[in-house]
């Protein structure tokens, strides 16, 4: 086999020897093999099939050795012919890969002589075999520079590979591999898995490669850093500054260029490898040839005084003073004065930080502000969606009022309470010409050399991609400042956060674990928690916050990501909580403030004018038509929703951060929701009761035998009813789980304070009443099959109301006795209307029909038809509830079992007089409706003794403690209140009949409710 010299074998050994480094055989062999390869690509000079299954072999068995021999990894990695051949082979591969597969290199960039998608499926096809014999040799190219270093000393192969520029070759790789995978490809000329299969391994190869290079080495992640962020194409978008802190790009590229220039040193032993390779192979002309003479770099090796070097000394450990010196007319010199990265990325990160770094300097927006706020939502939540997105002039920040009048004295109070909000947090940093470039769903155009990457990978692929950006900004423990006490990793996470391809990457980082629905057990959703912590540490996560909005949506999916992450940061943290004096839990402190105000000035008052808008078209008082927005804007308002909600679960655990949640009053956003959600979307039963009188033919025409071969078909006879609609009117949406959540948090705010276990919080009694969430709270205990699990949770929430709370205590038997009573009649006038209706209908007397009435049960669509028992009729028999400590029966002991559950609902008989049936005592208030008194209560505990526990016929039943009294109340406060909510007259008047039977129906539902929990 002939070098690419045309010397023989013989004569490249010889040559060799007298270089006084003999080769390997791995190295003799590999060497040999890419240099063919070259002639391969370049076609100069022509290789036959059968050399080429030549090469292939010896490529293979390099790749294998290297997987599995660690001197033969260490000796090719220190080889600097192998760096040089493998940049070579590359260099000719990528423009004829490109040439086979998209068309000219040169044309890459002019739209007019770019080929089409159709065109490129054509070449592709065309090209297909030698395409695929190429691509495998790459892959395994790629592999072998991956593991060449993994060595023990890997600052040796990353600076070779530097001096070699392969790391130039593998950006160019990469944009192949992007421009290849993202061509639209047309027909099906070849299948989705042979076209994209080599091609993305290729990428995930390099993206491996890339990881190791940078691993542990400042310099080259600095290097790997400014070429992915600094692109062209971005740049002369930002060259003017932009709107996201007046951040100048230009400037900070040329300082970053200084940074590397000033630390270009390599380690003394790659730097001996490179000088001997010069003097004693390059120098004579033997193959591959020279080094490339690149700059800053090249100093490392060129004899001294070729080259200019202004390398910072490396011996000098001496620490420096950064020191601007703004009249310094050389820019060089200004900088290395300065001695950090770049003052550009320095004075940037200073004006868009969280304003609170600091100190408490943004205030959180009033509970008064947040009213008006869901006023002026309310009020413009049409007009928003009807005209072209809001610009930024009238958008404003979270203290806007979208064109609405401002309250009195509104404008002393944000000069009080943050009215510099606007600039500070820069929430109208979205212009109006970039609303329609809606860049997270990867639609248009999107800077950065590795944005496209999360559109063309899956999970599994794309992990590097995820610990590069990680390695480049995490700062971990114990990590080295510079010489003027910079942290490098944080530097580089502002330079992350600052450029807009760094904010692109970021966005679809985020928007990857949407989209594959990773949880967090996934390595992708561990590393992206890692990323935005680094974020997190730079107190950038408000500024990237706004950068991921988009004004057509109450909260982005990317922003709703970013929230699930963040509560997964904050619950690892309640695992080991930091001190409340520490720095890590004042920072974690401020991201909530800034959360929370985002929660109470945008999230909850434009959720909550959707919310008002859907009860409006509910009562019949607006069009749906009208509604300005879809289900999937719905879906997504929903997604934000609970993800804050999430978040403040977290927040709630720990008393600690419970004490902010309380302070801020967060009580009102929930209640806000609470009462929205009540207004807006109607309970769903859990039972729906087939509605058969609006078609007299349904009682006509049975249902169809499964075996009628005519089943399901239409025919003249039997007309097939309207097929479902595929998916609810967007003003229909349920917000389903909502509920659940809202009550969770209630029940945490309510405990007792620390150290206590009784009586409730009463800071948050008072809130929740001053802001009239009773009611709210009343309503949840109403079954709704799209809040499962809600009536529990309000149990809880109205124990600890009412524990030691006299106004709640007070306010609650003041709802129940001002409730209508249901409309009694009595005995002799029900005896005489069951006769008058027994004699109508032809029998021949009361009992020969028994009579039947309509009830409306908890949990259970429409009316339920129930037979009325006669007068003087027997009783049934039915089973006792059993009563925490009894001295009998299976529910004896600590724990306290529930009432049996109806048997029959629609067969059940209806009775007011039966004592031993359900909660008796709440019967028989319920026909007064009066509340039973609260016994042992804190507040209400004086008000009488007989209680729940008045009507029970078990005289042995020893006295319960206060919290078991307290508790078996709430439990009959919640069935009252869920009576009294079923208890609300239809579409129109209720019947003699239904009125009748008011007080009957209620004991049934309250008996029934545990049976469908």
């Amino acid at each position: 086999m002939a070098s690419s010299t045309g010397l023989p074998p013989e004569m490249a050994t010889a040559d060799t020897a007298e270089s006084k480094r003999p080769l390997s055989i791995e190295e003799l062999c590999f060497t040999s093999a890419m240099s063919c390869f070259e002639g391969w690509l370049k076609l100069d000079p022509a290789i036959g099939p059968r050399t080429m299954a030549y090469v292939t072999k010896f490529i293979s068995r390099t790749l294998e050795k290297t997987h599995n021999l660690k001197d033969v990894r260490e000796t090719l990695s220190r080889s600097v012919e192998v760096w040089i051949w493998l940049t070579r082979d590359f260099a000719a591969a990528i423009p004829s890969l490109t040439t086979r597969s998209i068309g000219p290199l040169a044309n890459l960039n002019d739209p007019d002589k770019g080929i089409t998608p159709q065109e490129s499926t054509a070449l592709i096809t065309k090209n297909y075999p030698s395409l695929k014999e190429d691509l495998q040799l790459l892959i395994k190219l790629m592999h072998i520079a991956r593991n060449l270093l993994v060595v023990p000393e890997p600052e040796i192969p990353q600076d070779l590979c530097a001096a070699a520029q392969f790391d130039q070759m593998l950006y160019q790789t990469i944009i192949l591999c992007i421009n290849v995978t993202s061509k639209a490809y047309d027909g099906d000329v070849l299948e989705e898995a042979a076209r994209l299969k080599l091609n993305k391994k290729l990428l995930v190869t390099c993206l491996q490669q890339a990881h190791n290079w940078i691993a542990k080495n400042d310099r080259n992640k600095m290097a790997f850093w400014s070429t992915v962020l600094f692109d062209d194409d971005a740049l002369s978008d930002e060259s003017d500054g932009n709107a996201y802190g007046e951040f100048r790009p230009d400037i900070a590229k040329t300082e970053v260029e200084n940074w590397f220039e000033r630390n270009s040193r390599f380690c003394d032993k790659a730097r001996q490898l490179l000088i001997d390779y010069e003097e004693n192979l390059a120098a004579k002309g033997l193959p591959p040839g020279h080094l490339p003479r690149i700059s800053p770099l090249a100093w490392n090796w060129l004899p001294e005084g070729t080259v200019r070097v202004r390398a910072d000394d490396f011996d000098n450990t001496t620490k420096i003073t950064p020191l601007w010196k703004e009249d310094e007319p050389d820019k060089f010199e200004q900088d290395k004065a300065y001695g950090r990265v770049s003052r550009e990325v320095d004075t940037w990160w200073l004006k868009i930080r969280d304003p609170n770094y600091d100190g408490w300097v943004v205030p959180m927006p009033t509970v008064e502000f947040a009213q008006q706020r869901t006023e002026n939502c309310k009020a413009n939540l049409v007009n928003r969606y009807a005209h072209s997105y809001r610009t930024a002039e009238h958008e404003g920040s979270v203290h806007s009022t979208e064109g609405g009048p401002l309250p009195e004295g509104a404008t002393d109070q944000e000069g009080k309470e943050g009215g510099h909000y606007v600039h500070d947090y820069n929430d109208d940093m979205i212009e109006e010409e970039d609303i329609d470039d809606d860049d997270s769903y990867g639609e248009g155009p999107m800077n950065g050399l590795l944005t496209e990457v999360p559109n063309i990978l899956d999970p599994k692929q794309i992990e590097a991609l995820h610990m590069i950006v990680k390695s480049c900004i995490l700062d971990n423990a114990g990590l080295v400042l510079s010489k003027a006490g910079e942290n490098l990793q944080k530097t580089r996470c502002r330079m992350f956060m600052a450029m807009e391809c760094g904010r692109s990457l970021l966005r679809e980082i985020l928007v990857f674990i949407a989209v594959w629905e990773k949880s967090e057990q996934s390595l992708i959703f561990q590393l992206t928690t890692q990323i935005v912590e680094a974020i997190h540490h730079s107190a950038l996560v408000p500024y990237a916050w706004q950068s991921l909005r988009i004004p057509k949506d109450i909260i982005s999916p990317a922003q709703t990501v970013l929230l699930r992450l963040v509560n997964t940061m904050c619950r690892a943290r309640n695992n080991d909580p930091p001190p409340v004096e520490s720095k890590e839990h004042i920072r974690d402190a401020k991201l909530l403030h800034f959360l929370f105000i985002q929660f109470r000035s945008r999230i909850v008052p434009e959720c909550a004018a959707l919310m008002h808008l859907q009860a409006q078209i509910r009562n019949d008082l607006c069009d749906p038509a009208d509604f300005p927005v879809d289900s999937w804007d719905m879906e997504r308002a929903k997604d934000g929703i609970q993800q804050f909600l999430e978040l403040l679960t977290t927040v709630n655990e720990l008393p600690e951060t419970r004490r902010y949640l309380i302070e801020w009053e967060a009580t009102y956003e929930l209640l806000t929701l609470l009462k929205g959600l009540e207004a807006g979307v109607p309970k769903k039963p859990m039972v729906e009761m087939p509605n058969r009188s609006n078609n007299p033919r349904q009682h006509q025409q049975p249902p169809p035998h499964p075996d009628d071969p005519d089943a399901g078909y239409d025919s003249e006879d039997h007309p097939l009813a309207p097929p479902p609609p595929l998916e609810e009117p967007a003003h229909k949406y349920p917000w389903a789980g909502i509920k659940g959540q809202i009550l969770h948090i209630l029940a945490g705010l309510l405990q007792p304070p620390p150290g206590r276990s009784s009586p409730g919080n009463p800071e948050v009694q008072s809130q929740i009443l001053r802001h009239n969430g009773v009611i709210s709270l009343l309503n949840c205990c109403v079954y709704d099959d799209h809040n499962r699990y809600a009536r529990e949770r309000v149990q809880i929430c109205l124990k600890w109301l009412m524990d030691g709370s006299d106004e709640a205590n007070k306010y609650l038997r003041e709802l129940i006795a001002m409730s209508p009573p249901p409309n009694l009649r009595a005995p002799q006038q029900q005896q005489q209307t069951t006769q008058a209706q027994g004699s109508g209908s032809g029998t021949a007397g009361p009992a020969a029909q028994p009579q039947t009435a309509s009830l409306r049960i908890d949990g259970i669509a429409g009316e339920v038809k129930v037979r009325l028992r006669a007068p003087g009729e027997a009783i049934p028999q039915q089973p006792r509830p059993l009563i925490s400590g009894s001295s009998s029966g299976p529910g004896s002991g600590t724990g306290r079992a529930l009432p049996p559950p109806l048997a029959n609902t629609t067969t059940a008989t209806a009775t007011a007089d039966d004592p031993g049936y359900g909660y008796s005592n709440a019967q028989r208030y319920s026909g007064s409706n009066v509340l039973p008194p609260i016994q042992g209560g804190g507040g209400g505990g004086g008000e009488g003794s007989d209680g729940v526990r008045a009507g029970s016929s078990s005289s042995s039943m020893p006295p319960r403690s206060r919290p078991e009294e307290l508790l078996r109340d709430i439990i009959t406060l919640a069935d009252e209140a869920a009576r009294l909510a079923m208890g609300r007259p239809l579409e129109g008047d209720e019947t003699e009949e239904e009125g009748e039977e008011g007080e009957e129906e209620e004991g049934e539902g309250e008996g029934g409710e545990d049976d469908f929990m």
